[in-house]
């Protein structure tokens, strides 16, 4: 009998219906919050004892856990067929398909998660396309030498005789141009197909620092148990450039100020009572949202199974720090969508704004954000304060999906699908968006 892949998605469903976080049923059910976040995300399998006390705990039958069309596999048939309205698939039929033919609806589930994620990539990889400079400056060297080669090939087939010395000096161009092509067109597909981070941080500084906190999954272990910052930076730093080493040092020094403020073990108690509300922690905690939520970002999955993003810029709008999440990316490369509450914060200094939002284009409830704008660094006398804008990024909190509507925003202008947007800087490069 084939494996059931929806009987996490269902636990997941009855424990947010349950308004049950999932710190404490794991508890409850005497296993890790980080194994019960993986059987949630269908990743890990669960039967026998440990299917039957959760199904306890939620006061439900074993069966509607494991067995029948889940609901899960209905909202994923239904989104399906929202985004592809003109089909006309009889909605209201869901259930019924489902029921009379799993196997079909279990297929098209699996593929509307497989163009979702595909769509996710293309939109990372066009983003990466439009701004990446060193892709820019390989291209360009590439058209280049293609328009030599052509150039040197044309003379070479007009009729009529060419002197020796000049055909072998063309003959010499070919042979010296067609390398460097070759050279050149190596070098691009490694830079593509590269698993390696330094095919990233081959751009800004600012770049090198994203490559570095992706490396260390954003949370730096060493910090949270007291060692120096000078020897950590050390090892962090090797191959980045001048200016990329003295970003690294100071995001490790502002990670360990936070860390001195707001200790692991503190916030875990904290999160253990009032989830992951960056505002209700720092009210009740008396401390600044905004160190809340770096401190959040840098949770490990032990102490926050469902992880946050998070995206910090200055007055300027540049991001100096971006934790994307699967459901909510940020570019690489480029401005963000200025319609994000991130940027509204500016406008709205030391005030919280808090609310869903979603892209274009996809189904579901969206995500919630808080963001905030606080002053950085040192407040002088007659001198305009410097604001940095923080937005923590995480899944709806239960029970607050129908009280606001959530609100399109993109990733950037130039992949952005959202049309009639008085925001767009730039065109965009889907088609229909304008």
């Amino acid at each position: 009998m084939p494996r059931d892949t929806l009987t996490g998605s269902r636990i997941r469903e009855k424990r947010v219906a349950a308004g049950l976080k999932q710190a404490d049923l794991a508890r409850q059910a005497g296993i890790s919050a980080s194994y019960l976040n993986l059987i949630e995300h269908n990743r890990r399998r669960i039967g026998g004892k440990l299917l039957l006390d959760i199904a306890e705990i939620l006061k439900v039958e074993p069966a509607l856990l494991t067995e029948g069309a889940g609901a899960a596999l209905i909202s994923t048939l239904r989104e399906a067929a929202s985004d592809i309205s003109h089909a006309g698939a009889e909605v209201d039929r869901v259930d019924e398909f489902a029921g009379r033919f799993p196997g079909w609806a279990q297929l098209l589930a699996e593929a509307q998660g497989r163009i979702g994620a595909l769509e996710r990539t293309v939109e990372t990889l066009t983003d990466r396309m439009a701004h990446d400079p060193h892709l820019a400056a390989s291209l360009h060297e590439m058209l280049s030498t293609v328009t030599s080669i052509h150039s040197s090939a044309s003379i070479l087939a007009e009729p009529g005789d060419i002197d020796p010395d000049w055909q072998a000096r063309f003959h010499r161009n070919i042979h010296e141009d067609s390398g460097r092509l070759a050279d050149t067109s190596r070098a691009l597909v490694a830079y593509l197909e590269s698993e390696n981070p330094q095919a990233a941080t081959s751009g800004s500084p600012q770049e090198e620092l994203d490559t570095v906190q992706e490396g260390v999954s954003y949370a730096v272990e060493a910090l949270e148990t007291g060692q120096p910052v000078a020897r950590l930076h050390k090892r962090l730093s090797k191959g980045l450039s001048a200016t990329g080493q003295d970003l690294l040092e100071g995001w490790l020094k502002q990670y360990e100020r936070d860390v001195a403020k707001l200790t692991q073990s503190a916030l875990a108690e904290a999160i253990g009572r009032l989830g992951a509300d960056p505002v209700q922690i720092a009210q009740e905690l008396e401390l600044d949202p905004a160190l809340v939520m770096r401190r959040l970002a840098a949770m490990p999955a032990e102490v926050l199974p469902d992880p946050v993003g998070l995206a910090i810029c200055d007055g300027s709008g540049v991001l100096r720090f971006r934790k994307p999440l699967p459901d909510f990316p940020m570019p690489r490369f480029g401005a963000a969508c200025p319609l994000w509450p991130l940027y509204a914060a500016l406008t709205r200094p030391m005030s919280v704004i808090s609310r869903p939002v979603i892209h274009p284009g996809r189904t579901g409830v969206g995500v919630w954000v808080d963001a905030i704008a606080v002053p950085a660094g040192r407040i002088a006398v007659n001198e305009d304060a410097q604001f940095h804008a923080h937005m923590l990024v995480r899944s709806m909190p239960a029970g607050l999906q129908g009280d606001n509507p959530a609100k399109e925003v993109g990733v950037s202008c130039r992949i952005c699908p959202r049309q009639g947007c008085e925001a767009r800087a730039e065109r965009s490069i889907l088609p229909g968006a304008a």
